[in-house]
């Protein structure tokens, strides 16, 4: 299938890219890793006057831990987090996540800012945003501005990025000691999109109560969400069977999946509540298990 006609530039600097969207707007649109906007450009569902090619941007392809905080630069590749490997031991649900997104050859073209602006409700970056409580820096005409993850979707495929802004960086804390992750999802087949999924962040205190939880769900909505009711019925509980039982049932409860030809409502909204209990037990046990 021939791709819409467009003009093509490829700026080598980030200043360059942010001058492209300055000018040219909506009409411009940005390629990172390609997997999503090439069959989106395929089918016509985005027809720009423009494309503007990031990949010879390598100041955006980075990965560093600093202070306590993680930078991912908008273009650095889905499997240099894979290969991180004291990443990946401070943050198994990036561990647990990562071999999930599709096969390896889409991970080492893929990039974590593509996805995450992609916003794709089924997608895993974007609810592991939600999870690590991310925030995202965005560069425009007017300056640079931070973005946190709850408020960075607005619907299937939708952002908050300004029509002349791009992203620039993603990034989260290091979990404090005695706090756990994971990611859990159920798909048809390995590498298919998830018809549900959830990462989750618990703190336990000295105490053994939930000082902090984070549950994130995808591919029961427009966006991914997070489950704040849920949230806040285990905070200041022990974890146990009678807290997650609650707090799955509650996000059963409160998910609005779709039905299509993959599953139906009913069987995703079963999921959820399955998901949800095993992700909050193995973030829970590794947070017990997380040097005070």
């Amino acid at each position: 299938m021939k791709l819409p006609r467009f003009d093509y530039v490829a700026p080598g600097t980030f200043e360059e890219a942010v001058s492209l969207k300055t000018q040219h707007g909506d009409e411009a649109i940005l390629l990172a890793g390609g997997q999503s906007l090439i069959p989106l450009l395929a089918f016509r569902f985005a027809s720009p006057s423009l494309l503007v090619d990031l990949n010879r941007v390598d100041e955006l392809a980075y990965l560093r831990v600093d202070e306590g905080w993680v930078h991912v630069g908008a273009m650095a590749r889905q499997n240099a987090v894979e290969e991180s490997a004291g990443l990946l031991e401070r943050l198994p649900v990036l561990a647990d996540a990562l071999p999930l997104i599709g096969h390896r050859t889409i991970r080492n073209r893929g990039t974590v800012g593509g996805s995450i602006a992609h916003a794709d409700p089924a997608a895993e970056w974007p609810a592991l945003a939600l999870a690590l409580g991310a925030t995202m820096e965005v560069t425009g005409p007017n300056g640079t501005r931070t973005l946190e993850a709850v408020e960075f979707f607005h619907g299937p495929m939708t952002n908050s990025l300004e029509p002349d802004e791009v992203l620039r960086e993603v990034r989260f804390r290091l979990p404090e000691p005695g706090t756990g992750s994971a990611f859990v999802e159920h798909a048809r087949r390995y590498g298919d999109f998830a018809l549900a999924g959830t990462a989750t962040m618990i703190g336990i205190d000295r105490d053994g109560l939930v000082s902090t939880a984070r549950i994130a769900l995808l591919g029961v909505g427009g966006t991914p969400v997070r489950a704040m009711e849920a949230e806040r019925q285990l905070e200041g509980q022990p974890l146990n069977d009678a807290s997650i039982g609650a707090a799955a049932a509650t996000c059963r409860e409160t998910a609005d999946p779709p039905s299509d030809i993959h599953g139906s409502s009913e069987y995703r909204h079963h999921l959820v509540g399955v998901l949800v209990g095993r992700a909050l037990r193995l973030a829970g046990a590794r947070a017990r298990v997380a040097p005070a």
